[in-house]
Formats: C-alpha cells, structure tokens, sequence
C-alpha cells in the first residue's frame, strides 16, 4: 500500500511538471523542440488514441487512475487537469470551464511552439547558409 502511495504522489508531480512543460516550455529556446516532441505525443494519444479509448485520452492520466483505484479511489473526474486545479487548490472547478481553459492553453502552446521551431529552424539555416 505505501509503495502505491508514493507512485500516487509521483503522478502528482510528474504529469504536473510534464503538463507544465507542455504549457510553458516552447518559451526558453533551448527547450523548443522537446516541448514540440511532448506536445505531438500529446496530440498523438488525445486524439490518434483518442479514437479508441476516448476524445482525450492520457497514458499517464490511465496509470495514474490505475494506482489511484489500488487505494481504494474511485471518485475521479474525467480531466486530470480538473483532477490537478482541485488536488492543488483544494477547491471544485466547474469540469467543463477546466475543460475550454485546457484546450485553449494546448492550442496556443501548439501553435506557439511550431512556429518558433519553424523560427528557429529558418534562422539556423540563415546562419548556415550566410557563413
């Protein structure tokens, strides 16, 4: 029981951090492509997986849930992003205003991380070509 304690509490902080990332790490130009990496996987399992196991599935979202259920917890909102927002502040977001909020900071993290990737990559090649 302790160990699924301490993997529950891991989950916590690690799809935090990797949902962060996804939000936030197309900002620092040393880590550009790597978000565009974590992003299409994410794009890859909400949607390409998505298709078999349901609009916006998650796999760490699916482990979690799985260590979750080995406590004995079964309440969980669909979103691991209402799930984080109410975990954190210890309030109850209105799951379908979690919901707008998480597509809307995917979307401008997607499009914000291509086309600084695509910046970065023209300019590279700028440099390349002028030397």
């Amino acid at each position: 029981m302790l160990f699924y304690q301490i993997l529950d509490k891991f989950f916590i902080y690690f799809h935090a951090a990797v949902t962060l990332f996804g939000c936030l790490g197309w900002i620092p130009k040393k880590t550009r492509k790597l978000n565009l990496i974590v992003l299409g996987i994410t794009t890859f399992c909400w949607v390409g997986l998505g298709i078999w196991y349901g609009w916006g599935y998650c796999v760490l979202t699916d482990i979690h849930w799985n260590i979750r259920r080995k406590l004995g917890l079964y309440d969980m909102p669909r979103s691991y992003i209402k799930f984080l927002a109410d975990e954190i502040s210890g309030l109850d977001f209105n799951a379908d205003l979690v919901d707008i909020v998480t597509i809307i900071c995917f979307c401008i993290a997607l499009i914000s991380s291509v086309l600084l990737n695509i910046y970065d990559f023209r300019k590279s090649k700028n440099i390349i070509c002028n030397k």
